[in-house]
């Protein structure tokens, strides 16, 4: 488990947050916010909650392939990217986040972060309502049907505004090979979706295995 930011070391002195065993990738920094070195965020969900759980948020640096993974278990490496940002100041704007951390001070440091992903402990998300449930915990979800056929599982969500639609990838296929195409696309809502259920890692659908 990682050192809480309001730990101390051996020495006395405040400890540094260790990178979390449980670190959720939850947006980017997508460029500098005014002149003081505030920086924009774009959230990976339309409830910005998650970010706004920790003052401390871990930064590993933009992927080259363009591929987000949900969950990474190592601090960051790359030369130019802290491994932390410890935030003063947060606030949404408009579809996004802006926020002012420690060391960041003007707008060309708030620039030379662009790209940046940030990640922060499941552990720290609040706690979700009845019936909410975070991204990071559907995907990897078994889906199946009211008569016990296996639609495949949840690779991830579109946010369509509205409502969130699941990318389900049948049986049999491999992320990385499969088409668009071949993906299920159904609907987050009552209308289709009968039960989650995170002990069971399954998710119950109105959806026959012909859509």
């Amino acid at each position: 488990m990682g050192v809480s930011a309001t730990g101390s070391s051996m020495s006395g002195g405040p400890a540094e947050p260790a990178w979390p065993d449980d670190a959720v990738e939850v947006g980017r920094i997508a460029g500098a916010w005014g002149i003081k070195g505030w920086l924009k965020i774009q959230p990976f969900a339309s409830d910005p909650q998650a970010l706004f759980s920790s003052r401390a948020w871990f930064v590993k640096p933009p992927e080259v392939s363009g591929v987000q993974r949900p969950v990474v278990r190592s601090p960051a490496t790359q030369a130019g990217y802290p491994a932390l940002l410890k935030v003063t100041q947060s606030k949404e704007h408009g579809d996004g986040v802006v926020a002012q951390v420690e060391g960041v001070e003007t707008r060309n440091d708030a620039e030379a972060l662009r790209g940046a992903r940030l990640f922060v402990g499941r552990s720290s998300f609040p706690t979700a309502d009845k019936d909410e449930f975070y991204w990071v915990d559907l995907i990897g979800l078994a889906v199946v049907n009211r008569g016990g056929d296996a639609l495949g599982t949840v690779i991830g969500l579109i946010d369509t505004g509205p409502h969130s639609v699941l990318r389900v990838l049948p049986i049999g296929l491999v992320p990385s090979e499969a088409s668009p195409e071949a993906e299920r696309l159904i609907p987050f809502v009552a209308a289709y979706v009968d039960d989650v259920s995170l002990p069971l890692k399954r998710i119950t659908v109105d959806w026959g295995l012909e859509y």
